[in-house]
């Protein structure tokens, strides 16, 4: 970054949230009780999901967290998929399951990601979950959309009566998201590949988040001087790297603040699992307790 652009790193925020997963973890060992486990569900042969796969599995073992993997054929069949998610969400054993994409062709996210039980579900992804959090209710939030709004709190940059555009309107960020700053008293914009002029919206926010999946498509002229910008996407690079939805060399010098890909969202992002993984555990074993639900 050029002196006049800060550097919304994600490493010390991330360390904050494993820290807290931790604390649960090893207090719920002390209790009695067993130690939080996490299952990822894996039908692909994607390397960058199975390298995210393994950074997470990485993660959880430093902290106390057990990491299973759960490897279904790449062709498997939808109805193959949603059995193991049942399967998983009746395992008591079992306290946070995320379902890794991508998936087979002819399956969906959305419609799988309804087997996983709300209270296991650590990513956000069943519609139940969503629908909780569009109504302000007790949900875990998809981790990549919440780590946006953590990673702003980290860096000290308030929200309340911000304007903020969103570019990408997934079920994993866009959607999710503009609830979540709703919650905090911003105002919203959801940009998508629909809308007219894009860098006239974008210039008009005080904070811009890329989260479209297509590299560089942020640059200088969609951003205000001073803006904040949070670069969602992870875009593979030929050299085996990845690069984000913003232009990082074009935008340095007109925005206030960046996040850089990698090393910004991302490490929010797996901390927050392994944090939503822990909160899970925990109201599994004190039901009684409403203050651990998500």
């Amino acid at each position: 970054m050029s002196d006049s652009t800060a550097s919304l790193t994600g490493a010390e925020c991330a360390a904050g949230f494993r820290a807290e997963a931790q604390e649960i973890a090893e207090r719920l060992v002390r209790e009695g009780g067993a130690a939080p486990r996490l299952v990822v569900v894996v039908a692909t042969e994607d390397e960058s999901s199975a390298w995210y796969v393994r950074s997470i599995t990485r993660a959880a073992a430093r902290i106390g967290i057990a990491c299973d993997t759960v490897t279904l054929p790449s062709d498997a069949e939808p109805g193959v998929i949603r059995k193991q998610l049942a399967t998983l969400s009746d395992d008591a054993s079992v306290h946070g399951i995320i379902l890794q994409t991508p998936l087979p062709p002819g399956a969906s996210a959305a419609d799988l990601a309804g087997a996983i039980a709300p209270g296991k579900d650590v990513d956000g992804a069943n519609p139940l979950s969503l629908g909780r959090l569009a109504a302000g209710l007790p949900a875990f939030a998809p981790a990549t959309a919440e780590a946006v709004v953590r990673l702003l709190d980290a860096h000290g940059l308030a929200l309340a009566g911000r304007t903020v555009a969103v570019v990408g309107r997934s079920t994993v960020v866009g959607k999710p998201l503009a609830h979540l700053l709703l919650d905090r008293d911003a105002t919203v914009t959801v940009c998508h590949s629909r809308t007219a002029d894009l860098a006239a919206v974008t210039r008009g926010a005080d904070i811009v988040v890329a989260a479209a999946g297509r590299a560089g498509l942020v640059t200088a002229e969609h951003l205000a001087p001073g803006a904040v910008v949070v670069d969602v996407g992870t875009n593979p690079t030929e050299d085996g790297g990845l690069t984000g939805d913003v232009d990082a060399d074009s935008v340095r010098g007109v925005a206030a603040a960046l996040s850089p890909v990698p090393g910004g969202v991302g490490p929010v992002t797996t901390a927050l699992l392994l944090r939503h993984t822990a909160m899970a555990a925990e109201a599994a074993q004190h039901p009684e307790d409403t203050h651990v639900t998500p």
